[in-house]
């Protein structure tokens, strides 16, 4: 008993001696997204497709060379010749145009993915977030117990040495004791795992930082209702968009195809220099050059398979991005009728709460004077722990579909004023 007593005592100092750091949910994704080892990831595929988006990349812009050699046949003759020359594509069907516009939408997507990817992350950490405020709570809900139980014992072992109560009283309230103290060891532990996670998922090297969350209840946000939520899920939803970038790339894709049907005009300039030393005269020839070339693909017998293939591919997007949006306003109506139960759930089991306090508190003075069993009193208590967790667990469940909700909505980053919201233009 008594070491059991010191064992709970050192436990509940442990933040104190850990030097615990209390953070937001704002601190803890100001810090996650700077120092998260997957949002840098993505951010570098990013930048990656922002550098390939240029008319250079495209082949918009003429390429220059320059060579050099030199020979020689015997010791007094030699010849040294240097060559700058310039190819440019002037026209080749507006095939360079479409290419540019495929990188755009390259560049598109880019944005797209990091945004998505840093959606699931916002997701995924405040989701933890919560969870660590959740098992906080339960901590301290389990800790009361521990207190009540624990003043429970000192009432029995009181009446026993008294001679008002029997010795199976007293060791009833003992075991009841033990086992609350037990969950309260387990519930460190689960707090403890949480801090772990919460750590992990911010990349922090030092995993057992003692992070405790500013927030001491889950409070829930009032959400949109459900024809707003479906508006701005169509508009601005991070998978549709892609979706329709990807359709759209479909098209340029065809209309790439379709440019080897039509001419293609190439001018080309060179200016050269030949200097030739012999054992008779030496001479140097400078040679500037212009030319061009056009042409056309009269017969190519993969053109027409490759003209219906695009043309199959651009079906096969569309039925794609139909098939996504029906997905995803699947998954938003069930996201929805989940957070419409879980709204009352919260508030029938506000009410049963608020009935098992004031049954434990009936309970307690019933048990003080005497009138009311150790078992009664131990059902009384555990009723009232056991309505705490089932509103903890609602409202935590609750919070988890608003963020869901908000995700899948487009909308996460926005309420968290994370980030700016992505324009695309001349696309």
């Amino acid at each position: 008993m008594k070491r059991l007593s010191i064992i709970l005592s050192i436990i509940a100092l442990m933040p104190l001696v850990a030097h615990a750091q209390t953070m937001t949910l704002e601190d803890c994704l100001t810090e996650g997204i700077d120092s998260s080892f997957q949002v840098r990831l993505v951010r570098i595929q990013q930048e990656q497709s922002a550098n390939n988006d240029s008319w250079s990349n495209a082949g918009a812009l003429p390429t220059v060379n320059m060579s050099g050699t030199y020979s020689t046949r015997d010791l007094e003759n030699h010849s040294m010749n240097a060559q700058v020359r310039a190819d440019w594509t002037v026209f080749d069907g507006f095939g360079v145009q479409a290419t540019h516009q495929r990188l755009q939408q390259l560049h598109r997507q880019g944005d797209l993915q990091f945004r998505v990817s840093l959606e699931d992350y916002v997701a995924s950490l405040a989701s933890e977030y919560y969870n660590l405020v959740r098992q906080t709570i339960k901590l301290k809900n389990l800790e009361y117990a521990v207190s009540l139980s624990k003043e429970r014992l000192r009432v029995a072992r009181e009446r026993y040495d008294m001679g008002g109560n029997s010795r199976l009283e007293y060791q009833q309230a003992l075991v009841y004791f033990n086992a609350d103290s037990a969950q309260s060891l387990k519930q460190h532990e689960a707090l403890a795992s949480a801090r772990i996670r919460m750590n992990r998922i911010m990349s922090n090297s030092d995993l057992g930082r003692m992070i405790v969350a500013a927030d001491t209840a889950i409070e829930l946000s009032s959400m949109p209702d459900y024809e707003t939520l479906l508006d701005w899920m169509m508009a601005t939803n991070g998978s549709i968009l892609k979706a329709e970038s990807t359709s759209e790339m479909a098209q340029i894709d065809r209309r790439t195809v379709q440019s080897r049907n039509y001419p293609y005009l190439k001018l080309n300039a060179g200016y050269g220099v030949t200097h030739n030393i012999g054992s008779d005269m030496t001479s140097t020839d400078w040679s500037p050059n212009l030319g061009a070339t056009v042409g056309m693909n009269i017969v190519t017998g993969k053109q027409r398979t490759q003209e219906r293939n695009a043309r199959l591919d651009v079906l096969s997007a569309e039925i794609s991005q139909q098939q996504l949006e029906l997905q995803l306003r699947a998954n938003l109506d069930d996201l929805w009728q989940s957070y419409l139960n879980n709204l009352l759930l919260v508030e029938l089991q506000e009410s049963n709460l608020k009935t098992a306090q004031e049954t434990m508190e009936v309970a307690q003075e019933r048990y003080m004077l005497g009138d009311l069993s150790g078992i009664e009193m131990r059902e009384a208590q555990k009723s009232l722990l056991d309505a705490e967790e089932s509103l903890l667990q609602a409202q935590y469940d609750t919070k988890i579909c608003e963020i869901s909700l908000m995700q899948i909505s487009g909308r996460l980053l926005d309420l968290l004023n994370l980030v700016k919201p992505v324009e695309y233009s001349g696309l």
